[in-house]
């Protein structure tokens, strides 16, 4: 089992790769490591197990955002971390898995849907 702060510091790691570009852009995005998904968010994503949920967006994608938005809550990005414990037997599978978890989620920041992704070969 890796410790939580082992987590936050890959999570740390995927964020600091990223290119400056989109680096800029997340200065109201939130990103937290948590020890499962909630069962609101599971029931939203019509998933039962906890283990089958790895990450998740809390927010309004940059290409929804109207002149209207606002005085809001940052977004968030959960990052679950048993779950992907237990996907992983090593520590170099962990920061793959990580890294691509951290990655999805930020795609939804910036508006693309999980079929886009799919489309682009990040499955």
């Amino acid at each position: 089992m890796f410790s939580t702060d082992k987590l936050m510091d890959l999570v740390a790691d995927a964020l600091e790769a990223l290119p400056p570009f989109f680096r800029e852009r997340l200065d109201n995005v939130e990103v937290v490591v948590e020890e499962w998904p909630d069962r609101h968010t599971l029931r939203s994503m019509g998933i039962r197990s906890p283990y089958g949920l790895l990450g998740f967006y809390h927010g309004v994608p940059l290409t929804e955002r109207t002149t209207h938005y606002g005085l809001v809550a940052p977004d968030k990005i959960s990052i679950y971390r048993r779950p992907i414990e237990a996907q992983c037997n090593s520590l170099d599978e962990l920061r793959a898995t990580v890294r691509r978890v951290v990655f999805h989620e930020l795609a939804h920041h910036f508006g693309i849907d999980d079929d886009r992704l799919t489309e682009l070969g990040a499955y």
